[in-house]
């Protein structure tokens, strides 16, 4: 069984999850099954349910205890408002079909740490889930007060004692969890709203993502390394669009990424489609990527991407971070539709090695009105740099093999679609390709 598992679940944000552990059921005796309503929700979208409804996780917890088995709270159809809930352990929340629960709108109903404005915190709690076909909706655009283009900051917060620029926060995340099961769950965040994660997935191990739609302004789907590693993670059969990057380690990383599977993914309409973003001196290995189809596209260069279908790179954060080291790497039937190339990127002391191309169709051609001409080395490191458009882009890289990779190009092309490879012999060494072929094609 898994610790932690959503199913059949809708989020408009936002679900955080705190050190999970498993433990497995000791006894055969029957689940119980609590109401919210018959603790008093009224489901009435109007009135706050917040009591009624952690009375009843509350009772649930204890039953659990008592049985050795999950508790199931159930919401019916209904709109639930409320502030924080506490998931406890052996609790599942099964939202029904046509039930939301949604988040209350003022401050005051949230944590003081804004680590835990979430709709659903669980911390410290073992065989917990969220099933059901019903939604749970964080409202974040509800706390608009104004909408800054300008820079990278989208929104501000309104009722606050001083007026403050922040973003919107991850939809679920996940930290320091064990055992996790992610499936058949739709997330919709703001696409114009920054640090407006999917998933993001902290310190956690053997974790499974499948058949997910993702619609978001910022990372997708992301795991990091704050407090320790990240292994064993797999996310297949997923949908994906976003205003930033689909799938991207990082760019916290300060310890390792190891044993990581990504297969049959779509991703649309994104800024970044497979990214390593590694600045804090963490080491990433084994990594595959497979069966994935991306269209990535230009948008405002305040958000980082410059519609790269594929980034790695690493490099220090600050003069006080170290490069981590990538290796074995594997991006197979990968097929993109791309307004800029690749870009593989390792610094002095954090190389990149044993790279493998396999079965890889690039199509580039520029379709929307935003600059190009620039490499985008965000956060830190040398920032963004004028640099001219190439296929791939490649420093500092010891061991890559390309086979079975076709890149086209527009017909439309101007003298900065003209380089597939960019790279320095000095920086770059032990590179072979086999049946490597790049032309123009008509559209």
């Amino acid at each position: 069984m898994a610790t932690f598992f959503f199913s059949h679940t809708q989020l408009f944000s936002s679900i955080f999850i705190l050190s999970l552990i498993h433990l497995s059921p000791s006894s055969t005796s029957p689940t119980t099954t609590l109401s919210v309503k018959t603790y008093g929700a009224a489901g009435d979208g109007i009135q706050y349910d917040t009591l009624p409804i952690q009375a009843a996780i509350d009772a649930c917890t204890t039953a659990s205890t008592t049985s050795g088995r999950p508790c199931h709270v159930t919401f019916p159809p209904g709109t639930y408002l409320t502030a924080t809930l506490f998931l406890k352990s052996g609790v599942v929340l099964d939202i029904q079909q046509n039930a939301t629960v949604l988040g209350g709108t003022r401050l005051e109903d949230y944590p003081r740490n804004a680590d835990r404005w979430y709709v659903v915190v669980a911390e410290d709690a073992a065989e917990v889930g969220i099933t059901g076909g019903g939604e749970i909706n964080g409202q974040g655009l509800k706390f608009v007060q104004r909408f800054d283009e300008r820079k990278n900051v989208m929104y501000t917060l309104q009722n606050l004692r001083q007026e403050m620029d922040c973003t919107l926060s991850t939809s679920l995340h996940l930290v320091k969890c064990n055992n996790t099961s992610i499936h058949d769950v739709s997330i919709y965040g703001d696409f114009n709203t920054p640090n407006n994660d999917g998933i993001d997935i902290d310190d956690s191990n053997n974790t499974v993502i499948t058949r997910c739609n993702i619609n978001t302004g910022d990372d997708a789907i992301c795991p990091k390394t704050y407090d320790g590693p990240l292994y064993n993670l797999t996310a297949t059969d997923c949908w994906i669009r976003t205003k930033s990057s689909a799938i991207k380690l990082g760019s916290a990383s300060w310890f390792d990424f190891k044993g990581l599977v990504f297969d049959n993914i779509t991703i649309v309409d994104s800024h970044r489609g497979l990214g390593l973003q590694i600045r804090d001196g963490g080491n990433v290995s084994d990594i595959t990527f497979s069966n994935i189809n991306i269209t990535t596209r230009y948008y405002d260069s305040s958000w980082w991407g410059r519609a790269e279908p594929i980034y790695v790179t690493t490099c220090p954060r600050n003069s006080k971070s170290k490069a981590g080291l990538i290796s074995n790497l594997r991006f197979v039937n990968i097929t993109a539709t791309s307004e800029n190339g690749v870009f593989l990127s390792g610094s002095k002391g954090g190389m990149l090695s044993n790279l493998k191309f396999t079965n890889v169709n690039l199509t580039y051609r520029r379709w929307t009105n935003f600059a190009d001409g620039l490499v985008d080395y965000r956060p830190g490191c040398q920032g963004l740099v004028n640099h001219s458009t190439a296929g791939f882009i490649m420093e500092h890289i010891e061991g890559l093999e390309v086979e079975n990779v076709n890149m086209r190009w527009s017909e439309d092309r101007s003298g900065r679609w003209n380089n597939p490879l960019d790279f320095r012999p000095s920086t770059v060494n032990n590179i072979s390709f086999y049946n490597f072929r790049s032309g123009l094609y008509n559209q």
